[in-house]
C-alpha cells in the first residue's frame, strides 16, 4: 500500500506543506487508524504503517527532498536497499547499519533490542537586542509555545487508570524484520516505535503523546559583551520527550541590532568621526559619549588625513565573561566645506596665494612624478 500510494495523500496535505501542518495532520490520522483504536482490523494497521512511513519520511528535510525528487525510487535498490523510510525511524543510509547490526549483532550499534526513550527535540530562539543592551546585559522574557509533560498521564501516555500492553506487530522486542535481498533487516517497530509496548487507552488530553504544547514564559539572562552568534542554553527549557522521556534544551541565539554611531568587531567599537579641514591642519579635541554614559575625549593631532584612525584603550566592548574590554577606534574623515562666507574664501585664496608646495608633501610627491612621467614621454 505505502509503495503505490503518494506520502503527500496518505497525510492529507499539499507538497508545500510546512512542518507544523504535516505533525498536525499525521497526528490526527494516527488517532483515527491506530490499532489500538482499531482491534482485528487489517486495513486499519496497514493504514497506520503507511501513514507512519509517510511521516517519518516527510518530517526529515534531507529524505523529503530526496522523496520530492524521486519519489519512492528514492528508497528502493539504490538508496536504502528496499524498503520505504517508515519502516522504522532510521530509513534512508542508515538501513547500512540495520543490515550490518542483523550480521554482526551489537557491535555495530545497538543489538537490535528495545529502543530507550529519546530526549525531547533541541529548541532554538532568536533575539534580537540593542548594542547598549548587549554592553550593559539585560534581563529579558521569552515568550514560546512548546510541548510539556502532559500532566494528567504524568506523560505516560496513557489515560490516567490505565496501562500499556504488550505489542502485537513485535511481539514486545522493539524490532521488525524485513527480507531485502540477501539480508534479513531489522527495524525499528512503526506501531510502538521501539518501545515494545503500546497504551490501552490513550490518554485524552494528550492524546497519547504524553506530552501537550504550552506557551510558556521564560526568563532570560543576557551577559555584558553579547554578540551576534551568541549563543545562550536553557537546559531542559526544550521540547518535553516522549512518553516521559527527559526534555531538549532551548537554545537562545543572540543577534545585535545596528547602532546608529558605532560598529563592532569582536569587543572593538568602530565609528567614523567627520572633522573640518581647520581642525585636521591645527589639530584639537573632539568628545565621544560612550555606551557606559561616560564621555571619551579624543586628542586630533596636526596635520591628520582622511582615513587616519585614532585608538583608544580600553573604551570598547566588554570581554564576554571576562574581565576588561575592548578598544574605541575612531577614524578621521576631513571634511571639505561646501558653504562658505565671502570672508572665508578670501580668507583661503590669501593661504592659497602662500602655498609653496611644502604643506602637503603627498601632493607634491604625487605631482612631481607626474611631471617627470610626462617629460620621459615628450623627450
Amino acid at each position: 500500500m505505502s509503495a503505490e500510494l503518494d506520502y503527500y495523500e496518505l497525510l492529507e496535505v499539499s507538497r508545500d506543506a510546512d512542518d507544523g501542518v504535516l505533525k498536525s495532520s499525521y497526528r490526527k490520522l494516527a488517532m483515527k487508524w491506530h490499532p489500538d483504536r482499531n482491534p482485528g482490523d487489517a486495513e486499519a494497521e496497514a493504514r497506520f504503517k503507511s501513514i507512519s512511513e509517510a511521516y517519518e519520511c516527510l518530517k526529515d528535510p534531507q529524505k523529503r527532498a530526496a522523496y520530492d525528487r524521486f519519489g519512492h525510487e528514492a528508497y528502493k535498490n539504490g538508496m536504502s536497499g528496499g524498503g520505504g523510510p517508515g519502516a522504522g525511524a532510521g530509513g534512508g543510509f542508515s538501513d547500512l547499519g540495520d543490515i550490518f547490526e542483523t550480521i554482526f549483532g551489537s557491535a555495530f550499534g545497538g543489538g537490535g533490542g528495545r529502543q530507550q526513550a529519546r530526549r525531547g527535540a533541541d529548541l532554538r530562539y532568536d533575539m534580537e537586542v540593542s548594542l547598549e543592551e548587549a554592553f550593559h546585559g539585560k534581563q529579558a522574557e521569552v515568550q514560546i509555545e512548546v510541548s510539556t509533560r502532559c500532566e494528567p498521564c504524568d506523560g505516560s501516555g496513557a489515560e490516567p487508570g490505565t496501562g500499556t500492553r504488550r505489542c502485537n506487530l513485535c511481539g514486545g522486542h522493539g524490532q521488525v524484520r524485513a527480507q531485502q535481498g540477501f539480508f534479513m533487516v531489522e527495524r525499528t517497530c512503526p506501531t510502538c516505535h521501539g518501545r515494545g509496548e503500546v497504551i490501552e487507552k490513550p490518554c485524552r488530553s494528550c492524546r497519547g503523546e504524553g506530552r501537550v504544547d504550552t506557551p510558556q514564559t521564560l526568563d532570560v539572562t543576557i551577559p555584558p559583551g553579547v554578540d551576534t552568534g551568541t549563543r545562550i542554553r536553557l537546559a531542559g527549557k526544550g521540547e518535553a520527550g516522549p512518553f516521559g522521556a527527559p526534555p531538549g534544551d532551548l537554545y537562545i541565539f543572540i543577534h545585535i541590532r545596528r547602532h546608529a554611531v558605532f560598529d563592532r568587531d569582536g569587543t572593538t567599537l568602530i565609528t567614523r568621526v567627520p572633522i573640518t579641514f581647520t581642525t585636521a591642519a591645527l589639530g584639537g579635541e573632539i568628545e565621544l559619549p560612550g555606551l557606559d554614559g561616560e564621555v571619551t575625549t579624543v586628542s586630533i593631532p596636526a596635520g591628520i588625513q582622511s582615513g587616519k584612525q585614532l585608538r583608544k584603550r580600553g573604551v570598547g566592548m566588554p570581554v564576554l565573561q571576562g574581565r576588561g574590554r575592548g578598544d574605541l577606534v575612531i577614524e578621521i574623515m576631513v571634511e571639505t566645506p561646501t558653504k562658505l562666507t565671502a570672508r572665508q574664501k578670501e580668507l583661503l585664496e590669501e593661504l592659497q596665494a602662500t602655498e609653496t608646495g611644502e604643506e602637503c608633501p603627498q601632493s607634491k610627491g604625487f605631482f612631481d612624478r607626474i611631471k617627470e612621467v610626462w617629460e620621459g614621454l615628450t623627450e
